[in-house]
């Protein structure tokens, strides 16, 4: 009980209010949604990856344990949700949505507070989930990018865009600069952390005003399959690749927890910035993220469980 409390106000409370602040100033100002989108994708994403890869601390023994239970993981994460796409019979657009909300799922500013307070701030169990964080922001804005662009654009131009969004540069340079042990300047990545530390705020409004400009048509059966999907699918495949790779201990549970996290916002810019069913997208992540305070609190106590 004291897990399901503490998870609604640690985290369903504070995005609730940020999500309504969105919607406020959106009903108020009518906000331009795509420079919101651009805000998000061109500098505060990137600044976030940078400066959480360039301060963790990760051995290569727990960053191939946990990229070879992520490749396994998503690989039958895409199969499960190819077979929804395939039995409902999305096309184009709304397949690759579909698609989005469920393989991006919050690694950030929802699953590292979660895995802070579940394993009382342990530094190893925090670079555990910081290696899915950076998976799941190199995917989206590699992978997601071309999902959203393949059916409408040429394979040249989703290249050129995927190559011209700063977060796939953030990626390596930040593992360049620890792996030789150099220094970012004070002047320089003071500016960095500033821009950094807005990103959880700016992508929540972001969200917030799509969910204000937006008309709830979308059919509610497809977003409950994709919460469906993200949420209950998600940590059951998690817990059987576990299986299959003998993990225990710490590393298991941290792995367990990450999968069961909701959609991630990177669904909701990938749709505003591209114009693939952003209101689908948005309903997505909204539910899925009220949705999991009850569903994390089960999967936590699942977690005493494992070996």
């Amino acid at each position: 009980m004291a897990y399901f409390f503490h998870i609604l106000l640690s985290n369903i409370v504070p995005i609730s209010i940020m999500l309504g602040v969105g919607v406020i100033l959106q009903r108020a100002f009518k906000l331009d949604i795509k420079t919101l989108s651009k805000l998000n994708f061109y500098l505060f994403s990137p600044a976030v990856i940078f400066t959480k890869l360039y301060e963790s601390t990760l051995s290569m023994a727990v960053l191939f344990q946990v990229l070879l239970f992520f490749f396994l993981f998503f690989a039958l994460l895409i199969l499960a949700v190819q077979i929804v796409i395939w039995v409902r019979g999305y096309k184009g657009s709304m397949a690759s949505a579909m698609r989005n909300s469920v393989l991006f799922y919050n690694s950030a500013n929802y699953a590292i507070p979660l895995n802070q307070l579940v394993f009382s701030g342990d530094p190893f169990t925090l670079s555990v989930q910081i290696i899915i964080m950076m998976m799941q922001n190199i995917i989206p804005n590699t992978y997601g990018v071309y999902s959203v662009n393949a059916h409408k654009n040429q394979l040249k131009k989703t290249m050129k865009t995927i190559f011209s969004l700063p977060a796939i540069y953030a990626i390596p340079l930040a593992f360049i600069l620890r792996g030789f042990h150099i220094e970012v300047p004070d002047p320089i990545y003071t500016p960095i952390e500033y821009v950094s530390s807005g990103f959880v705020a700016t992508a929540l409004i972001t969200l917030g005003v799509q969910l204000g400009s937006m008309k709830w048509v979308i059919q509610f059966s497809d977003v409950l399959i994709s919460n469906f999907l993200r949420l209950c699918i998600g940590p059951a495949l998690g817990f059987v690749v576990i299986w299959m790779l003998g993990l225990q201990g710490d590393i298991a549970k941290a792995l367990f927890l990450s999968c069961a996290v909701p959609t991630s916002l990177s669904s909701v810019l990938l749709a505003v910035e591209f114009d693939n069913e952003p209101e689908f997208a948005s309903q997505a992540v909204f539910s899925s993220t009220m949705l999991s305070m009850f569903t994390m609190t089960i999967v936590i106590y699942l977690m005493q469980f494992l070996p």
